[in-house]
């Protein structure tokens, strides 16, 4: 049977050159490197360009009470060309500030982008979103709020962030995730942990 630990580590790998290439909203960066080969020496130096950005973070709202959870539905440059709308259904998200942990950026941005006050809250998983052209991570959340009265336009003008909050049935949130409307990946692993979590949180978190 195989094991899970990994045959190399960061020792493994020799950083030739580290550039900027571009500084913008974002930074591209250029990269040259070698690193060992599963059949013994080494690489030949390669070059990669690389989509280099700080740790973001994701929580998913959930009224355990009320059996809902709150989305957020806001434009995303990245969704044009797609035959679906660029308007995505997405969880609360937002980047890590400097020294600000995943829990501490989860409230910030839930109160920022959606005026929620988290309560409990719970990690999901950290995962790389696509390593083979970013570096970023996503620390993933479910987070136990009141959803009473919860709903209009929020999120930060100076960000340029125009988010409508919309708080959803569970079947209902189950049925976009079914039909392919949810689309994005931290909303589908975040509704994908609570169907497997639903009546477990439900009986923790509405016990206080």
């Amino acid at each position: 049977m195989g094991e899970l630990d990994s045959t190399f580590d960061h020792d493994d790998v020799t950083i030739e050159s580290d550039e900027a290439l571009y500084q913008g909203f974002f930074q591209l960066r250029g990269l040259r490197f070698r690193h060992r080969l599963f059949g013994g020496g080494w690489s030949p130096a390669m070059h990669r360009e690389i989509f280099w950005r700080e740790n973001c973070t994701c929580v998913l709202p959930y009224d355990p009470w009320r059996d809902e959870v709150v989305l957020l539905e806001q434009f995303r440059a990245g969704a044009l060309g797609r035959e679906a709308s660029p308007w995505l259904l997405e969880v609360v998200a937002g980047i890590n500030e400097s020294g600000d942990d995943g829990e501490t950026t989860a409230r910030r941005e839930a109160e920022e982008e959606a005026g929620l006050t988290l309560g409990r809250i719970e990690k999901v998983c950290d995962y790389l979103v696509s390593p083979g052209g970013t570096n970023e991570l996503v620390h993933l959340y479910g987070g136990c709020v009141d959803a009473a009265g919860t709903g209009g336009i929020h999120g930060l003008e100076h960000e340029n962030e125009d988010i409508r909050v919309q708080p959803l049935a569970f079947e209902i949130a189950m049925e976009g995730l079914r039909d392919g409307r949810i689309w994005n990946a931290p909303a589908i692993m975040a509704l994908q942990w609570l169907a497997l979590n639903r009546e477990r949180l439900r009986d923790e978190w509405r016990a206080g």
